[in-house]
């Protein structure tokens, strides 16, 4: 019987060493979809962090001594110009303006005596009926009655502007700030600031330029990669903190001229319309500013660009229709793209899909894009 088992076993065994291995399927091409390097003229934009400032920021103060009867406006509502804010007590002034008044018509009847008595007294004069001192003194007294209508006019005129003033009323449009001085105060230099209101339309966006970012704008528009737009009219329009875009745009109206040593920043300041009073003055805002375009740039998808340990690199595609690992330096996104500053070269193949799929030296088959899907 065990020999028996040996015989089949060995038999076994001569029948599997007569069959050939089956040699390993080929794997296919791996199928890219790929883009031909194609320079060409490109709008950039920049981005910078931004704070919203208000385009006029005004004190609103009391110009009178006094005690201050009402708070009209509502705090932190919008205000025209011309609306009244506060009310000071009239009454003292008004009664100054009636006694300047007053003073104003008594200089005013001397005046006329005055002018009466200088019209009698020249003609005696120059009949030699009075002396010349008659006429010089009679000459005196008209022109010191008529300086004296002209300090009364002046205090009544006096009067008057604070008796206006006692009406406290804002010059802008804009918003308005808390009250800081409450209704029965008595209202005299130390605390005559009331309030502020700050004009919103338009409105500013301050944000900076690093010198290392002003140098590099510099050297390429030197080197003939970037064109500025002339006479710097850079369009700008904002990214709002929940990454919605402002509708309104506007332009940069303000550059410092100096160099914050500090921060090692120039400042710059945009000025856009605001007319539905969206943004608020102290917003905290990304600052996108367009009008350059690069000269014969070199871009490429965003998924094309993958990112390893020796940096970025793209999947081009030799003439051979096999894979190759090119490293590359990326710069600026421009919509779904990337501005490729170093690594290719017009007429480059890049893989733009399936390129996860490839190694180095993979065949590959190129086919063309698949079509988006239908909505259904």
């Amino acid at each position: 019987m065990r020999r028996l088992v040996m015989i089949l076993a060995a038999t076994a065994l001569l029948a599997g060493c007569g069959k050939k291995e089956a040699a390993p399927e080929a794997r296919p091409p791996a199928e890219v979809t790929v883009m031909t390097v194609t320079p060409r003229d490109t709008p950039v934009s920049y981005e910078y962090v931004g704070q919203t400032q208000s385009s006029h920021q005004v004190q609103i103060r009391a110009r009178v001594n006094g005690f201050l009867d009402q708070r009209v406006y509502t705090e932190g509502a919008m205000v025209k110009a011309g609306d009244v804010m506060f009310q000071q007590d009239k009454k003292p002034f008004q009664a100054q303006l009636e006694v300047a008044r007053g003073g104003l018509a008594e200089q005013q009847a001397r005046l006329q005596t005055a002018n009466d008595n200088l019209a009698q007294v020249k003609p005696l004069a120059a009949l030699n009926a009075l002396s010349v001192k008659d006429l010089d003194d009679a000459t005196g007294q008209q022109q010191a009655a008529a300086a004296a209508v002209q300090s009364a006019k002046a205090t009544v005129v006096q009067a008057q502007l604070n008796l206006g003033y006692t009406t406290i009323t804002t010059p802008v449009t804009g918003l308005s700030s808390f009250a800081r001085v409450q209704d029965g105060a008595y209202v005299n230099a130390e605390n005559s600031l009331l309030t502020y209101v700050e004009q919103i339309d338009p409105i500013w966006v301050n944000f900076t330029l690093s010198e290392n970012d002003l140098l590099a704008l510099r050297s390429e528009q030197a080197a003939g990669a970037l064109r500025l737009p002339p006479k710097d009219e850079y369009t700008v329009e904002l990214v709002l903190a929940d990454g919605s875009i402002f509708p309104q745009k506007g332009k940069i109206t303000f550059a410092n001229a100096s160099f914050n040593s500090q921060t090692g920043t120039f400042l710059l300041r945009a000025t856009l319309p605001n007319p539905s009073g969206a943004l608020r003055p102290g917003q905290f805002v990304r600052v996108r500013v367009s009008g350059a375009v690069r000269i014969n740039a070199i871009m490429v998808p965003q998924q094309a660009v993958l990112q390893g340990a020796k940096g970025h690199f793209v999947v081009v595609i030799d003439k051979e229709s096999k894979a190759e690992i090119r490293g590359v330096q990326v710069g600026q996104w421009y919509g779904d793209e990337w501005f490729i500053t170093a690594g290719l070269k017009p007429g480059d193949v890049v893989a733009t899909d399936g390129v996860v799929r490839l190694t180095p030296g993979a065949p590959v088959k190129i086919v063309p894009p698949a079509a988006p899907a239908a909505r259904q």
